[in-house]
């Protein structure tokens, strides 16, 4: 009996670790073979702050070209970031100007290997001829500056979509992390963008606004919008950077993705709370230097990654209220610092995720919504609208 027990146990386990290695076959063939957007990776700023050739292989940073082959990324959304500062002190234009000049250098210095995506059709069109498209995302409206022939000069210079506030209220629309409130949510010429951006083609995007400013953003908009780097409140609680049940219901109703971001202090309460520990104690120290504070902090209290895991679940709770058809990717690479879950440190780690949603139940129709359907469908409906008006 005890043989027998025995072998049946290690048959078990090798049927495991078959259909295991038949699941990590199937997600690296998957990721090459699919198109996979990630909505916001900070790389531009990320070389402006300290250059790095991301061409080729680079020691720091999440980003770089060959870890982008080997993990299937051929559609990464560069975000144009722009800090909150920029609003009071001026020279977002400037900025943003230069970051884009930068991406476009970046270009031209390896044309065999990276390609400006301008429409959503350039992302097929590169794919097939083996090159990486960069879109381009602005985050924080700050170089709007209140005139919308900003936004034509933007939408000329190919940003596509238009985070609307970043860390602190701006003059177009309330931030989450801002309890000021200025607004109430978004400003008249808040409101006035949102329809000019419909109009021209670029997508509105709610991530880091205020819960009153995104509901004044999904009832303006006349298509879609998206969260390009936000996750689940639910699971995160009173974390206000995330969307809430009845936010995401509402996204879903007006045809939008959340792109769920990977930072552990968006996926796990554990990480986001010791973020807040780390503040105060930070603050009651009376110390001017944050990250070197930081780096000590960590030695004596160490950060709680989430886990590959724990991203799934908010997969699975978006699927589970509203749907396959409103979820999405958007990393934040290089924008959340040492914070990135367990088996996804970097842009190669793509094939984990895939991994994990079959291991799940998740058919190859549904994983294709996730790591780019869902996103293309936004960026059409935006597309045709413009093309209409």
């Amino acid at each position: 009996m005890r043989f027998t027990l025995l072998s049946v146990s290690l048959i078990a386990a090798l049927g495991l670790q078959v259909q295991a290695a038949d699941f990590s076959q199937q997600a690296n063939k998957i990721a090459q073979s699919t198109l996979i957007i990630d909505t916001h990776i900070d790389v531009p700023y990320r070389l402006h702050d300290d250059w790095e050739d991301v061409t080729k292989a680079t020691k720091r940073g999440e980003f770089d070209y060959p870890r982008a082959k080997a993990g299937g990324l051929n559609a990464p959304f560069m975000s144009i970031y722009i800090p909150s500062s920029y609003e009071k002190k001026g020279g977002g234009y400037l900025l943003a100007n230069q970051l884009i000049d930068n991406m476009e250098a970046l270009v031209g210095r390896a044309p065999d290997k990276f390609a400006m995506a301008y429409n959503s059709a350039d992302l097929a069109k590169h794919f097939k001829e083996g090159k990486i498209s960069l879109a381009l995302g602005m985050e924080n409206g700050t170089p709007i500056e209140g005139k919308l022939e900003n936004l034509q000069h933007f939408y000329n210079r190919g940003i596509r979509y238009i985070t609307l506030a970043h860390s602190e209220s701006n003059h177009i629309a309330d931030s989450s992390y801002d309890l000021r409130r200025q607004w109430k949510g978004l400003s008249p010429f808040g409101k006035e963008l949102i329809k000019a951006m419909n109009e021209t083609g670029v997508m509105v995007d709610v991530s880091h606004v205020s819960d009153d400013a995104f509901y004044q953003a999904v009832e303006i908009s006349k298509v879609p919008v998206i969260a390009s780097h936000s996750s689940l409140r639910a699971l995160v609680p009173g974390f206000e950077r995330n969307m809430d049940d009845k936010m995401l219901k509402a996204l879903a109703k007006n045809g939008g993705v959340l792109q769920i971001n990977f930072g552990s202090a968006f996926i796990v309460n554990a990480a986001n709370q010791w973020g807040l520990q780390r503040d105060a104690a930070f603050k009651a120290s009376g110390q001017t230097d944050k990250d070197a504070f930081s780096q000590n902090y960590r030695k004596t209290n160490p950060y709680p990654f989430a886990s590959l895991e724990k991203v799934l679940d908010h997969i699975d709770y978006v699927k589970k209220l509203v749907g396959i058809d409103y979820v999405g990717i958007g990393s934040d690479y290089d924008g959340v610092g040492d914070s990135l879950p367990e088996q996804l440190k970097d842009v190669s780690t793509y094939p984990n995720l895939i991994r994990g949603l079959l291991e799940r139940g998740y058919t190859e129709q549904e994983i294709e919504k996730i790591l780019s359907g869902n996103t293309l469908r936004v960026w059409r409906a935006v597309e045709d609208y413009a093309a209409k008006h």
